[in-house]
Parts: structure tokens; C-alpha cells; sequence
């Protein structure tokens, strides 16, 4: 220890032995502290005080720092390491004493005594006998503190019926290559430095994730650092919080096990009886001329919703909530699970039904006697918000692994989880969620009231966007293939009255392609904890949420045997369509938003077989990649590109799915690959590739199994464009895909009981923004394209069952005579029976004469 830093009179400092172990009090930098920071001596020479922070001149604050450690001393430190920070030079070390010291702003103090084992290191620190006056200190405060230190520190070797496994065995004597990554919010304001998720590899057992904890403490202790283990996980996800400097996290991340590590973070309430009304669909108000609301959802609920007998448990997690609220006395059960952040700013006395208003709220929007969706649900209350609103993304994953074990312990009943909450994009909160939906719980997400792109939040975006670096081949060449993962989230946007998106001042609902649908939620009547009778009304997305959720309980209480793809699927096909106006979101979120208002689905016993669709989206890239989930079937797959430069899509089979990729040209980064995912039961489906035919010679691709559907074509560029205007490809001949002759075909050929299909066609010989052709009642658009090889098209997607096919912004003027636009949907159906002369395939006439390929102009 440098001398200049024990004054003339040591002073013996009031340690105990838990101090020593690392469960002292924290300090406000989030560090232990265990009263050994320099501090003031006497005489106004700097000493160990006894909590106190010593600061010398110019306000610096020193940290010891052996210059060994990896980032070890700078040049200019190594300039200084002489001086004071007020310019004067600090008195000459011993020779051969192990310390240095470098001046640095910041709490830390540092780390090794050269050649002493770790607990000699601690006794000579705690004692400060590591330079001189060793003999003040008295011989019975030394036995204690040599007996208190004997049974001090981690035992990183000694976990009770723990077997290492080669790669634990160099834990603590080899640092592991860091392959793990670190992920915080992007919202500065949102994040909570000094609190880490630290997520291990799924296989990780439970002994290995408590030996991981155990080893960072021990390399923390060593170093000068303390740390604090807040909580472990041990089922939802192998892991652990913990609470430490950030100055540890490349020591962390270099720990055997660890996946990657997460800053926790903020996560907010997301709130801001006509909504009823909306919700109850037409096809219900027309059974019945001009009822009321209320009447009408009775009539619903009694005639559709009930003899199921599913027993359907809501978990809320939110506030905590008025129980006694006439509203949904009786229904819930406040659990006794709590974990929030303290509060911010001064501690003021705030009246209990305060804390009680956004979850009380919410839950009678899901079952209030009154104002509920779902009247009678029976919910479950997990507190994860403080009267602020205000909770973690710690803590709510704390929540989540909660529903997990319930959800183990009841595994005979169905669970939906209301997340009506929001942060910042978390990989580990996605992660969760998708865990836990293996469970057979349904999640409910706010999409969110900041105006903004719902991916960019959690858990709205779960799960999250995944790269796969060396996925993506074109031209011999590995690339990053950026894929959507199948959701496992249902993500709510609201609407108001009118059926417009909600605006909050400047803010409003999110949108975006993570946002599966709207519902209402403006000016929303619901129970209010201001009194056991009263209501108050608050908008979000929170509450629109929550009518979802309300939706999905009434379903699956009918019918519990819905998988999670199948609620999806008839909330979309049963939901209010293209009543939004696009013009209320960003221009580059409009072709992304579904313009979808939930309403409550019929009962729908007996309707198993109807073949139903959705349009699943990837994020934007050089390469993009989207799938379907483990349940649905890729039927169809196209591509899209704003500025119109893009090699078209292609789909091809890994392992025992199918996936649709999309490549952008000249190394933009401005391609969407689209998928068409439907449900298809009994199905036997493969992908047919014809490569380049070659000059002068189409290329084309047919089904070659007996019995076998055509359900989609795609087209893929093989050579990119090089500014030799290409013609249009010939014309499609019935059941085949055609493509240009420099371009790869690729054929989505399927068989299941009933199916059959047809192609409808629509095209344009001159300038338009768009082309759309939609398939006819009855039938279910599985592909959309446009004529390969065609000019001006910037591609084609899906809108519920139109295809659409976007063509370049050209003046008359510069229009090419050769830009014909079609747009070219394959339409099918799955009918029960088909008699012997029905063709599986066959086109309308006048219409289509076969089906074309999505052939972009690269």
C-alpha cells in the first residue's frame, strides 16, 4: 500500500465479518461498502477512514489498478502515476511493494498485493500493514479480523453435489475468449446501470448457474470489487440478477456458460362504452336489429362462449389493484408476488387507491361485471409497477418466471398473460416470453403510446429479431441473413371511435409490422379505485390490450384445445378490415401496419379445416429471411424493395420447414422478404427449383408428385442488373411456375384433403401507383407476384386476401412500353370433399391463364 496513503494514526475501522463477505450496505455509486475507501487521516493526511471517501486535491478520487489488467493503465496515467492529481508528487512506493496507484475519478479501489494468496491480500488491505505500522494495530482487533476472514469469500469449489465439467475446471484459472455479448436499452433514459441479467445457455443446469454466480463473485472479490447475487433463475431461463459495477462486465462476459448479458431496465404502464360496442361483431348486431351493446355481448357470451368448459386463468401483470371493487370482487386474487423499483423523486404520501388505479383499471376491462370484456374471468395479480407506473424489466421477468411455475403446477388449465406494459427492445424479456408460451400460455402485448415502431420495445417485438451470420449465399458469397422468428406475443395497437389510431398529445399508439392488430382503446370506461363503485375512463394501448385479452379468454374458454397460431389466426380472418386510415402513420410504416380492429370471433365448433392465411413480414435488410411458426405451412413467398433495386425471393426447405428469402441489390440494405403463413391441416408440402434455363429459353417448374397443389411461385435474380433494360418473361401456362430465363424458379407444391386452387390476374399497361387483385368469397390468397422480369414494380405482399403489386413513382412520360404490371394471386381453398372430375388446379377464365412468378426487375 502506497505510504502516502496511511496517516500518521491508523484508525481501526467498526468492519464486521458480513461486510467483509460482500452484504454491507450500498453506497450511491451501487458499490459495497466496507469502510475501507481512502479517507481522511488525521491531520489532514489521507488515511483509511471508516466509510468515509477521501478525495485529494482537485476533487480526484484514486483507484489502485494493477497495471497487468487487460485495460490496464493508459499512457497518460502511466504519466501521472507519480503525482497527485493537484500536481504535487506523491512520496516514493517501497521497493517491492505490490501497489500502485493511479489517480482516476471513481469509486473503485484496486486490486493485488504481488505474491500474497487472495485472503492475505484482504487481511494486509483491511489491516493497511501492507507498508508500515503493522504493530499499531491492536493484537485482539487482529485475531478477529484473521478468524473473521477464515471463513470470508466465495467458495467457488464447494457446491454441495455440484460434478465440474471440464469447462468449470479452468474456470478460475483460465479467462474464457469472450463470445458472449452485451445488450442495453437504447433509450438512455430508460436504463438502470448497475443491475445486469446475465443469461446463461439454455442447457445450463441449476448448479452451473449457481457455480457461474459464485466464480464472478469470487473474480469480483479479487479484483477490490463486491457484488451482490439479487436473484436467481432457475426455470423460465437459466440465469441470474446481479448487482455489481459496470467496470466487471468483461470479466463477466468471459464467464463459462454465459449466453449474453443484459442491462435491466425501465418499463412503463401504458395508459393513457363504445369499445364494447365495437368489439361485437357484425355478423352478431345483424342477428339482431338495433340492440344495445350490452344486450348484444350477453346474447354473445351466452349463445357462443360458454359449455366449453375451459377454465381460463388471466395473469395481470401490472400495479397492484383494488380487489373489492364491486367490478371484479370475487375474481381476482391478488398474488403474493411483488417486486418494483423504488420510486423516483422525493417520497411523498400518496393515497393507497393511487397505487391501485392502472391495474384496477385494466382488470375490469378484461372481466368487469359492467364494463368487461371476458365478465367472470377469473385473473390473478402479479405487482411489477409502482404508483409511478414505473417498474423493471428484472422484475418483470421475475413475473414471468412466477406464471411459469404456476403454469407447470396447473397444467390442466389454460393461461392467457396480459403484458400491458412496455420498455425498451429486450433481448431477454423476448426470450422469456417465448419460453413461456411453450407452456401453452397465450401472451398479450401493448404495443406501446410513443408513436413510434413497435419492434423497437419489449416485450410488443417478442420474440425478437435473430442474425445469422453466413446463412445467406448469393453469388458464392456468405452474407447476414437478419429472420423474423415466429411471434409468440399478440401485440395490441389502439384505435378510437372512429376506428383512427389513438393519439396522446404528441404521442400515440405504436405501429408497425410487430403490431398483429388494433383494438379500442380511447376514452375507455372501466372500474376506478377512487371508491368500490366508481369508474373513470383512461386510453393506451394498455387498455387495448386488454380487450384482447379478453377476446382470447372467451375463445379459448370455448375451446382450450386453440393452440396459440389458431387464436391468431381468427382474431386476423374475424377482425374489422381496411376501416383504419393509412394516412395516420408514417409513410415507410404504412405497407407494414395491418390494418386490422379486433372483434369477437364465432364460436367456431366443427370448423376445423378452413384454411386460413396471415402475412408475416422481416425485418428490413441486405438479406432478410421470414418463417412461418411450427404449425403453419409457407404457401407463398414475395419480396418488396421502396427504392425498387432487390433480386426477388426464393424459397427453399431447411430441415423440416420452409423458409422465404429476399436479397437486396448493389449491397443495399432495402429488401423485405414476405411470407404467406397458413394453417393447412394434413398438408404434405416441398419446394420445386428450376435454375436459370439460359438465352433465348424460359425457365420454368412444375409439381411432380401425384396429387400435388401448386400454392405459390417465386423468382430469384441470379446476376444483378447491369443497366440492360430485361423484358417481361412469357406468359405463365397453367399449373407451372415461369420465370425469366436469368432467373432461378422456385414452385410451393402441397397436398391436403380438399385442397384445390386458382389463379386470378390483373394487370395495367400504364403508369399506376399500384395493381391489386383480390381472390373471390370463399377462397384464400396463399402467393401474390407479378409478372417476372416485369419493369417499374417495386414488388408485391399480401393485404388480407388482395395481392398487391407497388410500381415505381414515373411520369407517363417515362414510361416504358414495355411496362406491362400484373399482379398475379393464387387463390385456394380446402373444401371436405371433392367429387372425381374437380381439378385441384385450374384458372378463371378471362383472368389468369397460369400462375406467375414474383419476378422483380433487379
Amino acid at each position: 500500500i502506497h505510504p502516502s496513503f496511511l496517516g500518521s494514526r491508523p484508525q481501526a475501522c467498526p468492519m464486521t465479518v458480513s461486510q467483509l463477505q460482500g452484504t454491507g450496505p450500498l453506497d450511491q455509486d451501487g458499490e459495497r461498502d466496507l469502510g475501507l475507501r481512502p479517507g481522511r487521516g488525521s491531520g489532514g493526511s489521507a488515511g483509511f477512514g471508516c466509510g468515509v471517501e477521501g478525495r485529494a486535491a482537485g476533487g480526484e478520487r484514486s483507484e489502485f489498478r494493477p497495471p497487468h489488467q487487460p485495460g490496464g493503465a493508459s499512457q497518460a496515467e502511466k504519466a501521472t502515476s507519480g503525482r497527485r492529481p493537484g500536481g504535487a508528487r506523491w512520496p516514493a512506493p517501497r521497493p517491492g511493494a505490490g501497489w500502485r496507484a493511479y489517480p482516476r475519478r471513481g469509486p473503485e479501489l484496486g486490486r493485488r498485493l504481488s505474491g500474497r494468496t487472495e485472503r492475505e491480500q484482504t487481511s494486509l488491505w483491511a489491516m493497511g500493514a501492507g507498508s508500515h505500522r503493522a504493530s499499531s494495530w491492536p493484537p485482539s482487533l487482529l485475531l478477529l479480523l484473521v478468524l473473521g476472514l477464515a471463513g470470508a469469500g466465495p467458495q467457488v469449489d464447494e457446491v454441495d453435489g455440484y460434478k465440474k465439467t471440464e469447462e468449470d475446471g479452468h474456470a478460475n484459472t483460465v479467462e474464457h475468449l469472450a463470445t458472449a455479448t452485451f445488450h442495453r436499452c437504447a433509450k438512455d433514459a430508460w436504463r438502470l446501470p448497475g443491475t445486469y441479467i446475465v443469461v446463461l445457455m439454455e442447457d445450463t443446469h441449476r448448479l452451473q448457474t449457481e457455480h457461474t454466480a459464485h466464480i464472478l463473485q469470487a473474480r469480483a472479490a479479487s479484483q477490490g470489487y463486491l457484488t451482490e447475487i439479487l436473484h436467481v433463475f432457475h426455470g423460465l431461463f437459466p440465469g441470474f440478477l446481479v448487482k455489481m459495477s459496470g467496470d466487471l462486465l468483461h470479466l463477466a462476459l468471459r464467464l463459462p456458460h454465459v449466453k449474453y448479458i443484459e442491462e435491466d431496465a425501465t418499463v412503463f404502464a401504458q395508459s393513457v362504452p363504445w369499445n364494447l360496442e365495437r368489439i361485437i361483431p357484425a355478423w352478431n348486431q345483424a342477428a339482431e336489429p338495433q340492440p344495445s351493446f350490452r344486450s348484444s355481448l350477453f346474447s354473445l357470451q351466452a349463445s357462443s362462449y360458454t359449455g366449453g368448459g375451459g377454465r381460463v386463468t388471466v395473469y395481470l401483470l401490472d400495479t397492484s389493484i383494488q380487489s373489492g371493487h364491486r367490478e371484479i370482487e370475487g375474481r381476482v386474487t391478488v398474488t403474493d408476488f411483488e417486486n418494483v423499483p423504488e420510486e423516483d423523486g422525493p417520497c411523498l404520501h400518496r393515497p393507497v387507491n393511487k397505487c391501485d388505479s392502472h391495474g384496477t383499471h385494466v382488470a375490469g376491462v378484461v372481466s368487469g361485471r359492467d364494463a368487461g370484456v371476458a365478465q367472470g374471468a377469473s385473473l390473478r395479480s402479479l405487482r411489477v409497477l409502482n404508483c409511478q407506473g414505473k417498474g423493471t424489466v428484472s422484475g418483470t421477468l421475475r413475473g414471468l418466471e412466477f406464471i411459469w411455475r404456476s403454469q407447470l403446477a396447473q397444467p390442466s388449465g389454460r393461461g392467457v398473460v396480459l403484458l400491458p406494459l412496455v420498455g425498451g427492445f429486450s433481448r431477454a424479456l423476448n426470450a422469456a416470453c417465448q419460453r413461456l408460451a411453450r407452456t401453452g400460455a397465450v401472451l398479450v402485448a401493448a404495443a406501446g403510446n410513443f408513436w413510434d415502431d413497435a419492434c423497437l420495445y419489449s416485450p410488443a417485438s417478442a420474440p425478437e429479431v435473430s442474425v445469422d451470420v453466413g446463412a445467406a449465399q448469393h453469388g458464392g458469397k456468405a452474407g447476414v441473413l437478419v429472420a423474423v422468428c415466429p411471434r409468440v406475443v399478440i401485440t395490441v395497437g389502439a384505435t378510437n371511435v372512429q376506428d383512427q389510431p389513438v393519439t396522446l398529445g404528441v404521442l400515440g399508439t405504436n405501429f408497425g409490422r410487430c403490431v398483429d392488430l388494433f383494438a379500442p382503446g380511447d376514452d375507455i370506461i372501466g372500474a376506478s379505485s377512487d371508491c368500490s363503485t366508481c369508474f373513470t375512463s383512461q386510453s393506451g394501448t394498455s387498455q387495448a390490450a386488454a380487450h384482447v385479452a379478453g377476446i382470447v379468454t372467451m375463445m379459448l374458454t370455448a375451446e382450450p384445445e386453440l393452440t396459440l397460431t389458431e387464436l391468431r389466426h381468427r382474431l386476423i380472418h374475424f377482425s374489422a378490415k381496411n376501416v383504419i386510415n393509412e394516412a395516420w402513420f408514417p409513410e415507410d410504416q404504412r405497407v407494414l401496419t395491418p390494418n386490422l380492429v379486433a372483434t369477437l370471433p364465432p364460436s367456431t365448433h366443427g370448423a376445423g379445416g378452413q384454411l386460413l392465411c396471415r402475412t408475416v413480414w422481416s425485418a428490413r435488410s441486405a438479406a432478410a429471411l421470414a418463417h412461418c411458426a411450427a404449425d403453419e405451412e409457407l404457401l407463398g413467398c414475395s419480396s418488396f424493395s421502396r427504392r425498387g433495386r432487390w433480386l426477388g425471393e426464393r424459397m427453399e426447405s431447411r430441415g423440416d420447414k420452409r423458409v422465404c428469402l429476399a436479397h437486396s441489390a448493389f449491397g443495399g440494405e432495402d429488401v423485405f422478404a414476405i411470407a404467406r403463413c397458413c394453417l393447412l391441416p394434413q398438408a404434405s408440402c416441398s419446394v420445386h427449383t428450376a435454375p436459370p434455363a439460359g438465352t433465348g429459353t424460359e425457365t420454368h417448374v412444375r409439381c411432380h408428385q401425384q396429387g400435388h397443389v401448386l400454392t405459390g411461385c417465386s423468382s430469384h435474380w441470379e446476376v444483378e442488373d447491369l443497366g440492360i433494360p430485361r423484358q417481361p418473361g412469357p406468359r405463365p401456362q397453367p399449373d407451372r411456375c415461369v420465370g425469366h430465363e436469368e432467373a432461378s424458379v422456385h414452385a410451393s407444391c402441397c397436398h391436403a384433403p380438399g385442397l384445390e386452387c386458382r389463379v386470378r390476374e390483373h394487370g395495367l399497361t400504364g403508369p399506376a401507383e399500384k395493381v391489386a387483385v383480390a381472390c373471390e368469397e370463399g377462397w384464400t390468397l396463399t402467393s401474390c407476384g407479378t409478372l417476372p422480369g416485369a419493369l417499374h414494380t417495386l414488388g408485391a405482399y399480401a393485404v388480407d386476401n388482395t395481392c398487391v403489386v407497388r410500381t415505381q413513382d414515373i411520369s407517363a412520360g417515362h414510361w416504358s412500353h414495355e411496362g406491362a404490371i400484373a399482379a398475379i394471386a393464387i387463390c385456394c381453398r380446402s373444401r371436405p370433399h371433392r367429387g372425381p372430375t374437380d381439378s385441384p388446379l385450374r384458372t378463371v377464365p378471362g383472368e389468369a391463364s397460369s400462375l406467375g412468378c414474383c419476378g422483380p426487375r433487379s
